[in-house]
């Protein structure tokens, strides 16, 4: 049992090591649109769109999103909170990275996931989001999404399979994943936690009773997944899902004092 135990623990910080390795090499290929925008490519063709806003009580912070990018077309995971940044950020793929951005995928209502959508539907940007959060648009007079799933969606970008799940509530009710299989990464959003987060943060429309059983759900699903990216912070691997879920299960049992 304990030389289980040692094994594990090697095992692990083993994989942290090649996590961290990753990430510096990421680090050299950044690029800056400017002070509040910047892209991390994380692979083949694939970058992390960060990008900083202020907000009341929350000061400073960023948000994460994806660009893919095929033949010369490009897919955005989330978009930045206004649609001034997302004018920015597009300009910056169209001009620097040579493709235009032709479908959104949009994880949950919140502007850190859909606040650029009125600019990109009018460059008629196909947009794609759970039902539940088209419901939700619409009940708040924003933008709705142009095309909606329920459960699970499995789409073809130019040749690459992109698989987006909808696994229960969590950071909201309409909180969905993203799978990239060739690349094994894994878009968990807000849904998912960084590893240096203490708490579960904004939990203002979480479903706290749900998120640990969704987050199980989805690190059962996709666990082959060596990129997972969360909604805010670091990208990491598998040890976000984990961490997520104890984070979970802790308000969870405090909630319920």
């Amino acid at each position: 049992m304990i030389l289980s135990k040692i094994k594990q623990t090697f095992l692990l910080n083993i994989f942290l090591l090649i996590i961290t390795f990753t990430l510096s090499a990421q680090e050299r290929s950044r690029y800056v649109v400017n002070e509040d925008i910047h892209l991390y490519q994380i692979h083949d063709s694939v970058y992390l769109h960060l990008t900083w806003d202020t907000l009341g009580s929350f000061g400073r912070f960023s948000s994460n999103g994806i660009v893919l990018i095929k033949n010369g077309e490009a897919l955005m995971i989330d978009t930045p909170m206004d649609n001034k940044k997302t004018e920015i950020l597009v300009n910056y793929i169209k001009d620097s990275l040579n493709a235009n951005v032709k479908m959104l995928l949009i994880g949950h209502y919140h502007d850190d996931c859909l606040g650029g959508l009125k600019y990109l539907h009018g460059l008629n940007v196909k947009s794609v989001a759970n039902i539940r959060t088209a419901e939700k648009c619409k009940e708040l007079g924003l933008p709705v999404p142009s095309e909606t799933f329920d459960k699970s969606l499995e789409l073809n970008f130019n040749g690459e399979k992109i698989v987006c799940d909808f696994f229960g509530g969590g950071h909201t009710p309409d909180n969905i994943s993203v799978w990239i299989p060739a690349r094994r990464i894994l878009f968990g959003g807000c849904l998912v936690k960084s590893y240096d987060s203490k708490n579960l943060g904004n939990i203002a429309d979480a479903v706290i009773s749900d998120w640990a059983d969704t987050v199980s759900k989805l690190k059962e699903t996709y666990k082959d997944a060596q990129i997972v990216i969360p909604g805010h912070g670091k990208v990491g691997g598998n040890e976000l899902l984990t961490h997520t879920i104890e984070l979970a299960a802790a308000a969870k049992n405090k909630e319920n004092k």
